[in-house]
């Protein structure tokens, strides 16, 4: 297998230095000063990764502001790519936030840039797809490309051409959680105008400056590009980030049958919900097909959590008829009815309630919504903040011992209720998971339903087991993997996710599910591809997948001559 970089050549002096795949600092050893002509410009002492990973921890902690934060750590990423990890490593917990959700440093991205951090493709020059991408890389090298129109960003919305932000970002976490080697990453941003005005207003803006291109020329433009990927990277898992509401289910369902591809906002999402799901139905000793759920919010995220329930239930031979019996969509004109037809999209039309159901029913009230249903799991995805009022949480509580309350929505500021609130509405008796970390309440630790723990397991799974599909069986391997490993399995009052300090094991754990069902239902390839014979069994498995995942360390380097 091949998680290591193979495009080498040889560089020396400041060239080498300047280089941040490369570059190691005061890192360097005595050998490799001599080797590439280094002398003069280091300092004399010999530092090791630890001692170098310290001064920048110690320089992180002087910087106040979260985008400061984030600016530096962008700024050691581009000087050394090694210690860049490390520090990450060696503090996940604190820097996690920074670097996953950089709300901030995307809205400001055009006036915080510095140097590319991926690759540019223009709608009005499709003409240079092929190559723009091959800049980066070929089929040898290239394991996981990340795509992003930036139309629908982290609950703020369209950021255009900063959605190289979010690609560059998720490409971090594979390489974070799950040990791709980041040189084999493409962060791609697809610029196709903005609809922010505040945007194509400002002159610094780096993107193109006209409103965002729909429709059939849109349509041509992501054709073309995946037909590149699929040419040119036969290999490579394309992973769709942040599409907006029209796009991201149309695009998956258009690409999903062609080659290796995943929609993070709808599959992600879904799965890592799923899997608290399945750990809060694990505690309420129970099934999912004895579960009611409200989802509030019928978005990319809303759909994608209501089919990865679907799915379950009917591994539990739920009916489809039966479905409406079990998940209810809730958005802005409220519950959604087959009466509002061409006003929902097709990924809602599934769950629309029948009117005749809900005659003298105020289906624009949420708090009427869940007295009637009474379900034991609320779901917010709406950025809507504050919309889980105590009103409703408290009704809530009337009908089931312990609810599931999930807000979901990101940033902080748009939570539909704050796990505070939650646990004071439902005196305590709530089984929480949030979209953003929280702090503990009265000594219960909140569990964080991030899709890091998800799709960098997804990823790497696929590309190891060099999946030419990801398939709803391959999802599914992944939630029952993370539920398994929930902490609330062992004690009902911790959390339903497990910590993501552990998220490089978590991610391992994954891979090694989802590599194993692929090889059981025959859409892996690794065996013909790369004549490498995988174990079938899960802790062989799980030991091969650890040695294919790239650490953060000093190799030696050696020169050599061409």
């Amino acid at each position: 297998m091949q998680l290591t970089n193979t495009n080498i050549k040889t560089h020396k002096g400041l060239e080498m230095l300047n280089l941040p795949q490369f570059n190691r600092g005061t890192g360097f050893t005595a050998e490799e000063r001599d080797a590439f002509n280094l002398h003069g410009f280091l300092p004399a002492a010999l530092q090791t990764l630890e001692n170098q990973a310290m001064r920048a921890y110690q320089q992180f902690q002087t910087i106040d502001s979260a985008l400061a934060k984030n600016t530096f750590l962008v700024s050691l990423k581009t000087q050394n790519e090694v210690l860049y990890f490390k520090l990450l490593q060696d503090h996940l917990k604190e820097m996690f936030s920074i670097v996953y959700t950089p709300t901030e440093a995307i809205e400001k991205y055009s006036r915080l840039f510095r140097r590319p951090e991926g690759c540019f493709l223009d709608i009005n020059h499709p003409e240079r797809i092929e190559q723009s991408l091959l800049s980066w890389g070929t089929n040898e090298n290239v394991d996981y490309i990340i795509v992003s129109d930036g139309e629908e960003i982290l609950g703020i919305g369209d950021q255009g051409v900063g959605a190289i932000g979010i690609s560059s970002a998720k490409g971090v976490l594979m390489t974070l959680c799950a040990g791709v080697h980041p040189s084999r990453i493409i962060p791609v941003a697809l610029d196709v105008g903005t609809d922010n005005v505040r945007l194509r207003n400002d002159e610094l803006y780096l993107g193109n400056q006209h409103d965002r291109i729909r429709g059939k020329r849109y349509d041509e433009f992501v054709d073309s590009f995946v037909s590149v990927v699929k040419r040119q990277y036969p290999r490579a898992i394309l992973h769709f980030e942040d599409f907006g509401l029209t796009n991201a289910r149309r695009l998956l369902d258009t690409y999903r049958p062609q080659l290796a591809c995943f929609n993070d906002d709808v599959q992600g999402t879904g799965a890592v919900t799923l899997s608290a799901l399945l750990a809060a139905v694990k505690v309420l000793k129970t099934q999912m097909r004895d579960i009611r759920f409200v989802i509030f919010g019928a978005g990319t995220a809303g759909t994608g959590i209501a089919d990865q329930i679907r799915d379950f239930l009917k591994t539990e031979d739920v009916q489809p008829e039966e479905i409406f019996d079990h998940i209810w969509l809730v958005d802005k004109p409220g519950l959604l009815m087959k009466s509002m037809g061409d006003k929902l999209t097709p990924a809602q039309k599934q769950y629309a309630a029948h009117d005749e159901r809900w005659e003298g029913c105020d289906t624009t009230s949420l708090v009427e919504i869940i007295r009637r249903v009474k379900p034991h799991a609320l779901i917010g995805c709406s950025t809507k903040p504050k919309a889980f009022t105590e009103e409703v949480l408290r009704e809530m509580a009337k009908y089931v011992e312990r609810p599931i309350v999930f807000p979901l929505s990101n940033p902080t500021r748009l939570h539909e209720a704050t796990p505070e609130e939650i646990m004071h509405a439902t005196e305590g008796r709530a089984l929480i998971a949030t979209g953003s970390p929280f702090d503990p309440v009265n000594g219960r630790e909140i569990a964080e339903n991030n899709n890091c723990f998800v799709y960098p397991g997804i990823g790497l799974g696929a590309i190891l087991s060099r999946a030419d599909r990801i398939t709803d069986d391959l999802i599914a391997a992944t939630a029952l993997q993370l539920a398994a490993l929930a902490p609330s399995a062992k004690d009902p009052d911790s959390p339903l996710l497990p910590d993501v300090r552990d998220i490089r094991e978590i991610s391992a754990r994954i891979a090694t599910a989802v590599v194993l069902k692929a090889l059981e239902t025959g859409v892996a390839r690794v065996e013909q591809m790369d004549k490498v014979k995988v174990p079938r069994d899960y802790e062989r498995c799980l030991q091969w997948v650890k040695t294919q995942m790239w650490k953060a360390e000093y190799r030696p380097l050696k020169k050599v001559l061409f």
